[in-house]
């Protein structure tokens, strides 16, 4: 059996050196879908954000594979709206990864920003601008664009936060697919327990910066 793509290790992580997650310990396995789920304020995202490297680990460990490859989509988007971005050019952001600064992309970035959104059912949003796509639409973009980067892992902060219960369904049935039939790792960080349906191999649950991990 293949070792896992990232662990982490009795790490605390937190802000201005306060802990926030306590001596957490997880292994991400490949080609799992789950689900970290927890009140709000339990640490979910702080430990998400640790697990990106966004955060160092006050104490403790974080191991990742040599060269692995990981796709992220935040809880909220910072992207201007009142820049003319078309949701293709969205998706290109993520297939510039590679790309040396002095490079403009290229027929091979543009066939992966293409490939993603067609693998996120978003191709009929390529030449719409982003800012006036629906919440679930805008979502499958951005998903588009982790997928460009082509990870072996995708860690998302709450997906489907905003977005209308078919939406949701619709988008969570994609990362079950993606999973299977890419052979992606997916976290996912989620309040919305009763919509998963059985579609994750584990959940990770945070409770008062403390983390238990056990079978779906």
């Amino acid at each position: 059996m293949p070792g896992p793509l990232l662990s982490v290790e009795a790490a605390d992580f937190g802000y201005a050196g306060r802990a926030v997650v306590h001596r957490a310990s997880l292994a991400v396995r490949p080609q799992e879908f789950a689900i970290i789920v927890g009140s709000n304020g339990s640490g979910k995202t702080t430990l998400l954000r640790g697990m990106l490297g966004f955060l160092a680990p006050l104490s403790g460990r974080v191991a990742r594979r040599p060269g692995l490859r990981i796709g992220y989509v935040p809880q909220r988007e910072t992207l201007d709206p009142l820049y003319p971005l078309s949701g293709f050019d969205v998706a290109l952001l993520g297939a510039w990864r590679d790309l040396p600064f002095w490079r403009f992309s290229g027929a091979r970035e543009r066939a992966r920003a293409r490939d993603a959104l067609a693998a996120c059912r978003a191709t009929g949003f390529a030449d719409k601008r982003y800012a006036e796509l629906s919440g679930g639409q805008r979502q499958r973009v951005l998903l588009a664009r982790a997928l460009a980067t082509q990870p072996e892992l995708l860690l998302l902060d709450e997906p489907t936060a905003g977005v209308d219960p078919e939406a949701e369904r619709g988008i969570l049935d994609l990362l079950r697919e993606l999973c299977r039939e890419r052979g992606l790792a997916i976290w996912m960080v989620t309040h919305h327990v009763h919509a998963i349906g059985g579609r994750s191999d584990r959940i990770v649950s945070v409770s008062d910066g403390r983390v238990a991990c056990e079978a779906a």
